[in-house]
């Protein structure tokens, strides 16, 4: 790097920087690099399966960090451990305590007498506004009634790089919103070739959504896996793999799901149910086995 203004010294010398400098396209990796080691320091396991999550056993329980970048999330079973991690981590780094998680990327943490909510609501009016679509009217479906995308439908777009921005953004909402799965796979098609009527379908698409800001739901698309009660894993996408009927298609994407949760809580010491239950709305309807060779 230069030397800073106002320092002398010879013609043509550059200074070398005994540490990563914040800026350097170095450093969000040495960053990530560094708070890792201090994370594993202290008893932490990063998980395999997930490489933003870490976990500790401890007789009271498991406790749980979520890392992105800088932000961080913690769980454990009272609140003893948690504060004893939080003061490890600012007693390195000098953190933030935000308190109980209420915000965290975009997604809102509400709590109820039957549980956590999650929604996006602040996500979803900065999209709206920027789409300029406030106080617009509302539609109840996330595409026109019967639409069908070509790569040449109507004329091009004249900024297509707008759209492709939007789609990006919206994309982000599948985590709280799938109901709208299909709708987001629909739009992102044809990306390098757009023309209008995809426009008017992000539009209409970001009327539903103007008409929906605050929903949270409970989660029925491609796939949607429980873990007794409560649903911990869902998808809509398409396959990379060709399938050779549709039960095929829905049991690979099944079991492709449940063999990875099965691992990620082998992973974590947790108790996988032995009996599992895998029903599909393709022939033969119900299916349950015992064990899966791994």
């Amino acid at each position: 790097m230069e030397p800073p203004e106002g320092y002398q010294v010879p013609q043509g010398s550059v200074c070398k920087l005994i540490k990563s400098s914040y800026g350097l396209k170095q450093a969000s990796r040495k960053w990530n690099e560094e708070l890792i080691e201090k994370i594993e320091s202290f008893g932490f396991t990063q998980s395999k399966h997930d490489y933003c999550l870490f976990t500790k056993q401890t007789d009271a329980g498991l406790i749980s960090l979520l890392l992105y970048v800088d932000d961080i999330l913690v769980a454990g079973p009272s609140d003893s451990h948690i504060i004893e991690v939080k003061r490890y981590l600012d007693n390195l780094f000098t953190i933030k305590d935000l308190g109980e998680a209420k915000y965290f990327l975009g997604l809102e943490i509400a709590r109820t007498s039957q549980g956590l909510k999650v929604t996006q609501t602040k996500y979803v009016t900065d999209l709206i506004n920027d789409m300029g679509l406030a106080r617009a009217k509302t539609t109840t479906t996330p595409l026109p009634v019967g639409v069908k995308f070509t790569a040449k439908a109507g004329g091009a777009l004249s900024n297509p790089s707008q759209y492709r921005r939007l789609i990006g953004r919206v994309l982000y909402l599948g985590y709280t919103r799938p109901d709208i799965s299909h709708a987001t796979q629909q739009l992102s098609q044809f990306i390098q070739r757009l023309c209008q009527q995809q426009w008017e379908a992000v539009v209409h698409f970001g009327s539903l959504l103007e008409g929906s800001l605050s929903t949270g739901l409970f989660f029925l698309t491609g796939y949607c896996l429980f873990l007794g009660s409560a649903p911990v894993s869902w998808k809509m996408k398409k396959q990379a793999t060709v399938s050779r009927s549709t039960a095929e298609a829905e049991y690979r994407k099944n079991v492709n799901a449940v063999l990875w949760t099965i691992h990620y809580f082998e992973s974590e010491n947790s108790v996988v149910p032995r009996s599992r239950y895998l029903k599909t709305d393709r022939s033969p309807r119900f299916h349950r086995y015992y064990s899966v060779n791994t």
